[in-house]
C-alpha cells in the first residue's frame, strides 16, 4: 500500500540499491527511519532533477519524534518491558504456533486514557501501510473507541506485550436514545495473519456490546472481502444456535423472526442477518434433492435481482463498480439474456464465497 505515500505508481525515483528501513519496537512502538542508498542523482549533472525526497514523505505520515540513529532505537528497546498494555482486559486466549500455545490478551480503551493518544498516533502509521485507501481517524470525537491485540510473553521472567493487531469503532446515534457501534478499521499485522485474531477480536467486540443495553445493532464501514468472510464466520457461527435459524426454518426461507432474534439477541443488522441466512440455508439444503437446490438458487437470485429493479433502493452493487451514467445505463439497456447471465455469475461467486465459510465453520 505505499502509493499512500508514494503515489499510485509506487515508485521512488532517483536512487540506485535503494532501502528503507521503518522499525517500530513491538510494545511502545518506538520508531526508527533511515534510508540507505549506493548512489544518488545529482541535480548539477541531469538538469535540476533531484531525487524524490523520502524522508520527508514518510515523515509527513508518522507522529514526530522518530529516531534515526540505530544505536539509539537499539538502546531503548529494553525500555519496552515497562509497557503495560491500555484500559480494560476483555479477553485472553491462546494460540497453538508450531507446538507451542501463545498468549493473546484484547483491551478495550478511548483516546482520554493517559498515554493512548500519542501511542496511537504511532499505531495508526500501520494503516498506511497495510491498508488500502485508509486514512487516519479525528481522536478528538470522543465517540471513538479501540480495541487492541496483544501477545504476552515471558522474558527473563518478566511479563512482555508485542500489538497484533487493532479495530476502531465509532459509536453512531440511533434514534430515540439509542447507538449504532460501526466497525472503521481492523488491522491485524502480518506476523499475526491467519491464526484466527480478527475472529477472537471481532467475538470479544460483539459480546462488549452485548452487555450494553443503548446498542441497537452493529454495522461495518466499506468492509474489504477478508474482513467480511471474518464477519460472516463470527455472526454464521452465533447464528446456528438460535431457534429461528435452525434447518427446518431455513428451509422455509429468510423471515421476521430471523431479523428480530438476530438484532434482539447478537446485535446483528437486518442486512446481515440476510447473509447469514443465506450461508446457513446453502449449509441446509440437500444438495442431492434437486428441488430445495433449485429453491435455494431462486431465492439468492431474487435478492440478487433488486439492483436491476428501477424502484429499488438497493443500488449498491452495482454502484461499487460503475459510475453514475454507466449504472443508469446498465439497468435501463441490459437485455433479459445479459441480466440472466451476469445473474448466474454473481450467484455462482456468492456460492463460492458461502462455501469457503461453510468449510472454516465445519473446521471450527
Amino acid at each position: 500500500m505505499s502509493h499512500q505515500i508514494f503515489g499510485e505508481s509506487e515508485n521512488i525515483f532517483g536512487y540506485k540499491d535503494l532501502r528503507v528501513e521503518l522499525y517500530y519496537s513491538a510494545a511502545k512502538l518506538t520508531t526508527y527511519l533511515n534510508v540507505k542508498y549506493s548512489s544518488k542523482i545529482s541535480p548539477e549533472k541531469f538538469d535540476g532533477i533531484y531525487a524524490d525526497d523520502i524522508r520527508k514523505a514518510i515523515a509527513e505520515k508518522i507522529p514526530p519524534g522518530f529516531m534515526t540513529s540505530l544505536d539509539d532505537f537499539i538502546a531503548t528497546l529494553a525500555k519496552d518491558a515497562t509497557f503495560k498494555p491500555f484500559g480494560e482486559m476483555l479477553h485472553s486466549y491462546k494460540v497453538e504456533r508450531d507446538g507451542k500455545d501463545r498468549q493473546f490478551e484484547i483491551y478495550k480503551t478511548n483516546i482520554d486514557e493517559p498515554g493512548f493518544r500519542e501511542y496511537h498516533e504511532r499505531l495508526q502509521t500501520f494503516v498506511l501501510w497495510y491498508i488500502d485507501a485508509a486514512s487516519y481517524i479525528d481522536v478528538d470525537d470522543d465517540k471513538w473507541q479501540f480495541y487492541l491485540i496483544f501477545e504476552k510473553y515471558v522474558t527473563n521472567g518478566d511479563p512482555m506485550y508485542a500489538i497484533a493487531g487493532y479495530m476502531t469503532m465509532y459509536n453512531y446515534y440511533a434514534y430515540p436514545d439509542q447507538i449504532r457501534p460501526r466497525i472503521s478499521q481492523v488491522l491485524i499485522l502480518p506476523p499475526f495473519q491467519k491464526q484466527g485474531h480478527c475472529a477472537q477480536l471481532l467475538e470479544t467486540f460483539y459480546k462488549d456490546c452485548y452487555r450494553r443495553p443503548e446498542v441497537l445493532d452493529i454495522t461495518a464501514e466499506d468492509p474489504s472481502e477478508n474482513f467480511q468472510r471474518v464477519r460472516d464466520f463470527v455472526d454464521a457461527k452465533n447464528c446456528f444456535l438460535l431457534p429461528s435459524f435452525k434447518p427446518e426454518a431455513l428451509l422455509r426461507g429468510f423471515s421476521q423472526q430471523m431479523i428480530y432474534e438476530a438484532q434482539q439477541k447478537l446485535k446483528i443488522n437486518k442486512r446481515q442477518a440476510r447473509r447469514v441466512y443465506e450461508i446457513l440455508r446453502l449449509y441446509a439444503t440437500d444438495e442431492s434433492k434437486p428441488e430445495e437446490v433449485r429453491s435455494y438458487r431462486l431465492d439468492l437470485k431474487k435478492r440478487l435481482n433488486q439492483p436491476f429493479q428501477k424502484n429499488s433502493r438497493d443500488y449498491q452493487k452495482l454502484q461499487h463498480v460503475l459510475a453514475p451514467d454507466e449504472l443508469s445505463a446498465t439497468l435501463s439497456n441490459i437485455t433479459g439474456e445479459e441480466r440472466m447471465k451476469l445473474l448466474d455469475q454473481m450467484y455462482e461467486e456468492l456460492v463460492e464465497q458461502y462455501r469457503r465459510i461453510l468449510e472454516r465453520l465445519a473446521a471450527s
